[in-house]
C-alpha cells in the first residue's frame, strides 16, 4: 500500500443472509508486528465454560494441547487484559474442530461495555487463522456469535502481537468506508434491501446508549415498498449529486412504540439528500434532539409525532422541500431553515423558521410562529456523493448571504467537489496521533461509523480543512484531553460528529479558535453542523465548557449539547458540566440551538454582534437545593446568558423549561440574562414548568413567573 492509495472497497448489501463485514486495516499503512505474543500467560476470563479443565487460561498459556471451551450457546467471549494499553497488529486463532463461524476481535481500554471492534467476520473458516488488525487496548477479546458446530466455542490458543498498528497515512488517502457503512444499489431487490434495513433497525432500535453506529447509503436510481425505520444512530443518505438523484418510493419512519409513543428520546439519527415519495402521502418524522432532516424532497406531508399523538420534543429541518403540510401535532419546538413548505399545521410552543418559503405568518405566542424572512449568513453541511463514474466524492456547499429556500431546487448546489483521495478515511482504533498526522499532511478527514477515544486533541490547524462524520461517528475524550480543537484559520467545515465527555473531566471537547483569536473570517467562516456534544448518558463524564467558540464569524448550524438527565453515569456529582456553550468571538451566527441541563449557564455568549435563531433548554433536573444552586445572590443560573460587556446581539424564538425533580421547591430567578441595551434584542422568548419548579422572570427582572400549577408558557414578544 505504501505510496498508493488504498482500494476503495465499501460493503455492498447483496443479501440479507449475506452479508460480511470485511476486515480492513484502520486506514494507515501498517507498522512493523512484533513476534513476541503479548496475550501469554495474561489474565484470561471467558462468558462460559464447558467445564473446569477447559477454563479461560488454557488459551493463553502457551500449550497448543490444552484448551478453553465455552458453552453451547451464542454469543460467547473470551477476553484478555494485556495489562496496558497496547497497540496491536495481528492476532492469531488456534481453534479446535469447535470453532466460529462468525465473530468479532474487539479492543476496549476498560474491558466492561466499550468496545470497538477491529476485525469481524461471518465466514470463519476454523483451523489456524492469522488476522492482521489495526486498534489498540488494554483489553482484547474474540466475540464470537454464530458456532460453527452444535458444540460450543474452543481455543487452543488466542495470541495477540503488538506493534505501533498505525504510522504516517498514506499520501494520497483515500480507503474503504468499513463495515457499518452500508450502501444499496437499485439493481437489489425490494425484498433484500428491506430485511437488511430491518436487521439495523432492531439492534438500534432501543440502543440509546451503545456503541454501534451505522451509515445507510443508497446509490442514485429509484427504490420501491421500502419503510426505512431509523434506530439510535442511524444515518440514511442518499449518494446522489442532489436529493432528486435517490427517489424512495416508501416511507423513512421514526416512531416511538419502543417507548410508548413517547418520542421525546428519539435523539441521534438522521435522514438527508433523498426524495421521497410517502405511501400514505405523509411521511412520520417524530424525533427529539440530534435528528437532523437535511436535502430532503417530500412528494407529500410530514407529521412531527407518534400516531398517538405522544410527547414529542425538539427537530429540525434545513435544505429541504415539503411539497404537503407539515403537521407538529404534539411537538413542543422545531425549528425550519432555508427550505419550502406546502404548509403549516399547528405547534405546542415554539416553532421558528428562517429563509422558509410557505412558512406560516409570524404569530407568536398565538399560534407560536416565530418568522424570520431570511437567514442571514449560511453554509449547508457537506455530504458524500458519488459521481458519475461511481467514484465517491465529499461536496461542500458554497457560503450565502441572506438566504431562503433550498440550494437544489432551481439546480446544482453551488459549491466545490472534492475526492476522496484529499481524505483520511479514518476507523475506529485509529489514534488522534494518527489523524493528527493526515491532518498535517494536508488531508481532510472522514470518520466512519464507530466510537473513537481519543486521548490526545485533535488539531485542525489548516484553512478549509473539511472533517465530516458518518453514522453518528463519536468521539470520547479520554484522559480530560479535549476531543478536538480548531486553529483561528478560515473556512474550517466540522460536520456530523458526536462527542462524548469522558470519566476525567476536560477543559472543553470541541474549541474553534484559541483564547484570544482576533482574526476576521467574515469571508470564509468556520461552520459547525449537526456537531453535538454529550456529558454522561453512556458512563460518569466531566467537562467544563462542552463547546468553546473563540474564532470570529463561526457559524454554528444545529448543535444538541446535552448534559444526560438519564442513563449511566446521570446526576449531580457523577457527570459534572459547567456550560454548554460558550461563545467568546464576535459575529458568529448559530441557527437550532438545543442546550440542556448544564449546572450553570447553558449558554455564556461574550462576543460582540452575535445572532441566534431558535434556542431550546432545559434547566438542570437535578439540583440538590436551592442553595445548591446558587450565585451572587440569586437562585439558579440563566438558560442563556448574554455578557454584561455586551453592546450587540440578537436572537429571536428561545425557550426554556423547567422541571427540578430533586427539589421541587426551587424558584430560578429567571431563564434570559443580558444587559439592558437597545442593541442587545430578544424576540419572542418563552418559558414553561414542567410541573416541578418555577421560574420567577423570562428576562432580567422581566415576565411573569412559570409556575407548576398550570403547563403554560410565560412569554415575552420582544425585549427590552
Amino acid at each position: 500500500m505504501k505510496g498508493t492509495a488504498r482500494a476503495l472497497a465499501v460493503l455492498t448489501v447483496l443479501a440479507a443472509s449475506a452479508v460480511t463485514a470485511v476486515a480492513t486495516p484502520s486506514g494507515a499503512q501498517a507498522a512493523e508486528c512484533g513476534t513476541t505474543n503479548v496475550a501469554l500467560q495474561r489474565p484470561a476470563t471467558t462468558s462460559s465454560v464447558e467445564a473446569g479443565r477447559l477454563s479461560a487460561a488454557n488459551a493463553v498459556d502457551g500449550d497448543a494441547s490444552t484448551r478453553w471451551s465455552s458453552g453451547s450457546s451464542d454469543p460467547q467471549w473470551l477476553q484478555v487484559d494485556l495489562g496496558t494499553t497496547t497497540g496491536v497488529c495481528q492476532v492469531d486463532l488456534n481453534w479446535q474442530t469447535s470453532y466460529a463461524k462468525a465473530f468479532q476481535i474487539q479492543v476496549s481500554p476498560t474491558g466492561t461495555g466499550d468496545w470497538t471492534t477491529i476485525y469481524s467476520t461471518t465466514t470463519g473458516s476454523g483451523g489456524t487463522q492469522t488476522i492482521p488488525v489495526t486498534g489498540s487496548g488494554r483489553f482484547i477479546r474474540m466475540y464470537g456469535t454464530t458456532r460453527a458446530t452444535t458444540y460450543g466455542y474452543s481455543l487452543y490458543e488466542f495470541a495477540v502481537h503488538s506493534g505501533s498498528g498505525t504510522t504516517t497515512p498514506p499520501p494520497g488517502g483515500g480507503g474503504d468506508l468499513g463495515p457499518n457503512v452500508i450502501v444499496f444499489d437499485p439493481s437489489m431487490s425490494s425484498a433484500n434491501i428491506q430485511s437488511r434495513l430491518d436487521q439495523v433497525f432492531a439492534t438500534q432500535e432501543k440502543n440509546q446508549f451503545g456503541t454501534q453506529r451505522y451509515a445507510l447509503l443508497f446509490k442514485p436510481g429509484s427504490y420501491q415498498n421500502l419503510n426505512a425505520q431509523l434506530g439510535f444512530y442511524t444515518s440514511i443518505a442518499g449518494l446522489g449529486q442532489n436529493p432528486d438523484d435517490v427517489s424512495l418510493h416508501g416511507d423513512i419512519t421514526v416512531d416511538a412504540g419502543w417507548n410508548g409513543g413517547n418520542a421525546t428520546l428519539n435523539f441521534w439519527r438522521s435522514a438527508e439528500n433523498m426524495e421521497l415519495f410517502p405511501v400514505s402521502g405523509t411521511d412520520r418524522w417524530a424525533v427529539a434532539q440530534a435528528a437532523p432532516f437535511r436535502r430532503m424532497d417530500v412528494h407529500g406531508g410530514m407529521t412531527l409525532a407518534s400516531p398517538n399523538c405522544g410527547w414529542a420534543s425538539g427537530g429540525y429541518i434545513a435544505d429541504s422541500r415539503i411539497s404537503g403540510t407539515v403537521s407538529p401535532c404534539s411537538q413542543q419546538q422545531w425549528y425550519t431553515r432555508d427550505s419550502q413548505v406546502g404548509g403549516w399545521n399547528g405547534g405546542v410552543w415554539n416553532m421558528v423558521f428562517s429563509g422558509v418559503n410557505g412558512a406560516p405568518a409570524n404569530s407568536f405566542p398565538k399560534p407560536p410562529y416565530t418568522v424570520v424572512p431570511r437567514t442571514p449568513v449560511t453554509r449547508e453541511k457537506p455530504y458524500l456523493y458519488t459521481d458519475s463514474a461511481g467514484a465517491y466524492r465529499v461536496f461542500v456547499p458554497s457560503l450565502r448571504t441572506n438566504s431562503t429556500g433550498t440550494t437544489w431546487a432551481g439546480g446544482n448546489t453551488s459549491g466545490t467537489s472534492l475526492p476522496l483521495s484529499q481524505f483520511y478515511v479514518a476507523h475506529p482504533g485509529d489514534s488522534a496521533a494518527t489523524i493528527n498526522a493526515a491532518l498535517a499532511g494536508g488531508l481532510n478527514l472522514l470518520f466512519t461509523p464507530g466510537v473513537y477515544h481519543v486521548s490526545q486533541t485533535i488539531n485542525v490547524t489548516r484553512a478549509d480543512t473539511v472533517v465530516l462524520g458518518l453514522g453518528y461517528a463519536t468521539l470520547t475524550a479520554d484522559n480530560g484531553a479535549t476531543a478536538m480543537s480548531i486553529a483561528d484559520v478560515n473556512g474550517v467545515k466540522v460536520a456530523g460528529l458526536l462527542f462524548d465527555a469522558g470519566a476525567t473531566r476536560s477543559a472543553a471537547l470541541l474549541q474553534v479558535g484559541p483564547a484570544g483569536a482576533s482574526a476576521s473570517h467574515a469571508t470564509d467562516p468556520t461552520s459547525l453542523q449537526d456537531v453535538f456534544l454529550r456529558v454522561g448518558g453512556a458512563g460518569p463524564a466531566a467537562v467544563t465548557n462542552a463547546l468553546v467558540v473563540n474564532s470570529n464569524d463561526t457559524i454554528i448550524d444545529h448543535i444538541w449539547s446535552w448534559r444526560a438527565d438519564h442513563g449511566s453515569g446521570a446526576g449531580w456529582t457523577s457527570n459534572p458540566a459547567d456550560t454548554g456553550l460558550l461563545v467568546n468571538g464576535t459575529n458568529v451566527n448559530a441557527y437550532g440551538l438545543f442546550v440542556e441541563h448544564f449546572q450553570k449557564y447553558n449558554v455564556v455568549w461574550n462576543g460582540n454582534g452575535g445572532k441566534t435563531i431558535f434556542f431550546q433548554n432545559e434547566l438542570p433536573y437535578d439540583p440538590p437545593s436551592a442553595a445548591a444552586w446558587s450565585h451572587d445572590g440569586i437562585t439558579g443560573y440563566a438558560a442563556y446568558k448574554v455578557g454584561s460587556s455586551v453592546t450587540s446581539h440578537e436572537a429571536w424564538g428561545l425557550g426554556s423549561y423547567c422541571v427540578f425533580t430533586a427539589d421541587p421547591s426551587i424558584a430560578a430567578y429567571h431563564s434570559f440574562e443580558a444587559p439592558v441595551n437597545a442593541n442587545v434584542k430578544f424576540h419572542d422568548l418563552l418559558t414553561v414548568s414542567l410541573g416541578k419548579g418555577s421560574i420567577t422572570h423570562v428576562i432580567n427582572d422581566t415576565g411573569d413567573a412559570a409556575l407548576p400549577s398550570a403547563v403554560t408558557p410565560h412569554t415575552l414578544i420582544s425585549y427590552p
